[in-house]
């Protein structure tokens, strides 16, 4: 039956999309994430996967699309290159069948696996080179793939081709990029900081020299010790602003918070909740004041406070983190190596304030209120 032309200009401009979404990615995950749900929505399929083959005879990557988490994490590890994904990985051309399942290629599935009939594979190759596969199925039961969707998902693959190889180009750029900048700032440290701290090593012994045989010399030279710590500090702390980060480059300051919480939730029986209710709009310098701030409170949290309990909450004009912990007294934090000096000069160098709500047995909120004026 010919697609009415309403059908077929809403494919093309979902194509469109679909293609365009793909190009404008230069992280390799961002890419890989698009490719799997724009061939899965296109054509219309139950499940949808995208693999890049490693060299150990497996897959570097595998993504889904149509399966649930849970039941991904029951399927079990990545799979191998073997029955059918070989055959997609080693024919040039696309697999297309009505169900898989008499196809002398299959194999067998993992016990948690949906069962699927319908599939169409299509390689992503780069000249004579296969990059990737494209993998789209059918429950069963359900129609097989036309010709029409065969060219379809081809026509992403090409694009999915460019896409991938733009993305590595960058993603190692990018590598180099930050390992001559951290050559770089050790250069600034050594030919900058560290002559300051050598000329304040050797004021402070010509004070201790001169301390009882001439008190006022060795007061100047004490005086010449405070100008130089109070410079050396300046300067580090310039140098440490320059150190920002990749992920917040690549992902900005709420995504890396979030994957920061989401490492601590897997690595520790403590629940995190992380929660934004506004995007947070900062400077690149105040970037990094406030993920080192954030990293410090939740570092208090698991080192200190013993909490069941971690909340972070994110709002445009202020982010807080909150446990269920032992709490402690105020007054003697000073004592306890919570940082919580460190976390207070960040937050007035942000131009904002840092509030602390915390007694012992009670847990503790630590408040960042930034200053939106």
């Amino acid at each position: 039956m010919t697609a009415s032309r309403s059908d077929s200009t809403a494919l093309l401009h979902e194509l469109s999309a679909a293609v365009g979404a793909i190009t404008r990615h230069l992280s390799v995950s961002q890419v890989l994430e698009v490719i799997v749900s724009s061939a899965r929505r296109l054509v219309g399929a139950d499940y949808a996967a995208i693999g890049i083959p490693d060299e150990a005879g497996g897959f570097a990557e595998f993504i889904t699309d149509g399966i649930s988490e849970e039941q991904r994490l029951e399927i079990g590890p990545l799979p191998r290159q073997h029955g059918m994904l070989a055959a997609i990985l080693t024919e040039s051309e696309p697999i297309r069948l009505p169900d898989l399942r008499r196809d002398p290629r299959y194999q067998w599935w993992p016990k948690a696996h949906p069962k699927m009939a319908a599939l169409l594979g299509v390689p992503i190759r780069d000249g004579e080179r296969t990059l990737g596969i494209v993998v789209l199925t059918n429950d069963l039961g359900k129609p097989g793939f036309s010709e029409a969707d065969t060219e379809l998902i081809e026509l992403i693959a090409s694009h999915a081709a460019i896409a991938l190889t733009n993305a590595r180009l960058y993603e190692r750029s990018r590598e180099l990029t930050v390992v001559e900048e951290r050559n770089r700032l050790a250069r600034e440290l050594h030919d900058a900081v560290m002559q300051r701290l050598f000329s304040l090593r050797l004021s402070t012994r010509a004070a201790a020299r001169l301390v009882d045989t001439d008190p006022a010399a060795a007061s100047e030279r004490l005086d010449e010790v405070e100008t130089l710590a109070a410079d050396a500090i300046a300067e580090l702390r310039a140098v440490i602003v320059e150190l920002r980060p990749a992920d917040l480059d690549a992902h900005g300051l709420v995504e890396t918070l979030r994957r920061h919480a989401a490492l601590l939730d897997r690595l520790h029986d403590t629940d995190v909740v992380f929660t934004v209710n506004a995007p947070v709009d900062l400077s690149r310098e105040q970037e990094v004041e406030v993920l080192r701030l954030v990293q410090e409170a939740l570092g208090n949290a698991f080192r200190h406070a013993r909490a069941r309990r971690v909340e972070v909450t994110v709002d445009a004009e202020r982010i807080s983190v909150a446990d269920d912990g032992e709490g402690f007294d105020a007054d003697e934090a000073a004592t306890r190596g919570l940082g919580l000096l460190s976390m207070r000069e960040r937050a007035k160098a942000l131009g904002g304030s840092l509030d602390v709500a915390t007694a012992s047995g009670d847990g503790t909120v630590v408040t960042l209120e930034l200053n939106r004026d």
